[in-house]
């Protein structure tokens, strides 16, 4: 399987699908969520976004589904280009694919060998490895211990520096090594994710593409359409929970005259929804998600 979809059922129903709606699956990969769009839908749509190549290997022979090759931070130009605005629902499932992850050419994996590459979109040029070998030592810490949410950053990036000047980054295991040395004995493994998640984040700006997504969303949406995030990140969870609870990406809030917040959105979740037991048995990358959901007012 390409990829399993992580509260699909859950996130679905969330979207509270019309039969002759449009919806933006805003990260197909596997195609999972749009699979069961199109299953509610008649005579709607779907407009899915990826900026992998290898996730259009997943499209499906519908004419009700239109497939993007494009970052998802481009939401409005290509609902432009496409005649849909406004939708009906959209939907993003952030982070990486498990394809993704068990692909060692990628890079994304802490187990399994490969170059430092990282890209989500592979027509972009930097890559995992030109951060370790060119960034300065203060941009990386501020990278690990921002994104990564590393305490000890500085420690690691000593490492890293020293490093690179005896051999430059090439490999995964080159950085999975030095990590592991740095890691408090026991929690290797979170500390490796860390690592490799701040470095995957920057290289594919994540962050800076969320908030371009999220500033989108709520002129792209019908009022009563809905805004469903699926996170794995705790910057990101952030992000999602101030937009839906502002309107903006500060997470500022402002009122009229009256004392009234301004805000486009109605909460759906006053707390994130989680997967249960029985779903991160199944499968484990699913213990870190929270799901948030919005209507548009």
């Amino acid at each position: 399987m390409y990829h399993k979809s992580v509260l699909l059922i859950e996130s679905i129903n969330m979207l509270a699908i019309r039969t002759g709606g449009i919806y933006v699956d805003a990260t197909y990969g596997g195609g999972g969520h749009t699979l069961e769009i199109l299953k509610r839908l008649q005579r709607g749509k779907v407009i899915a976004f990826d900026q992998d190549e290898n996730a259009l290997t997943n499209s499906v022979n519908d004419p009700r589904l239109i497939l993007v090759h494009n970052n998802f931070m481009y939401l409005k130009n290509f609902l432009k280009l496409h005649r849909c605005l406004p939708v009906d629902g959209i939907i993003a499932d952030l982070g990486v694919s498990s394809h993704q992850i068990d692909c060692p050419e990628r890079g994304f994996s802490t187990r399994l060998e490969g170059p430092l590459d990282m890209r989500m979109d592979r027509r972009k040029t930097l890559t995992a490895a030109d951060i370790l070998n060119q960034y300065t030592e203060e941009q990386l810490v501020a990278l690990f211990r921002e994104s990564g949410e590393i305490h000890n950053a500085p420690t690691l990036v000593t490492k890293i520096v020293s490093m690179r000047k005896e051999s430059p980054f090439r490999m995964t295991s080159q950085l999975a090594d030095l990590a592991h040395s740095c890691a408090v004995k026991g929690k290797e493994n979170q500390y490796l994710a860390q690592v490799f998640q701040a470095l995957r984040m920057e290289v594919n700006h994540e962050l800076e593409s969320l908030r371009e997504f999220l500033s989108q969303t709520a002129e792209a949406l019908k009022p009563g359409g809905r805004l469903v995030v699926i996170s794995y990140h705790s910057l990101e969870d952030r992000m999602v929970k101030n937009f839906i609870r502002s309107g903006n990406l500060n997470g500022t809030i402002h009122k009229d005259f009256y004392g009234n917040v301004i805000c486009p959105w109605k909460t759906l979740t006053r707390k994130a929804i989680v997967p249960d037991d029985a779903e991160i048995m199944d499968n484990k990358r699913a213990r870190s998600a929270k799901m948030r959901a919005a209507e548009k007012i």
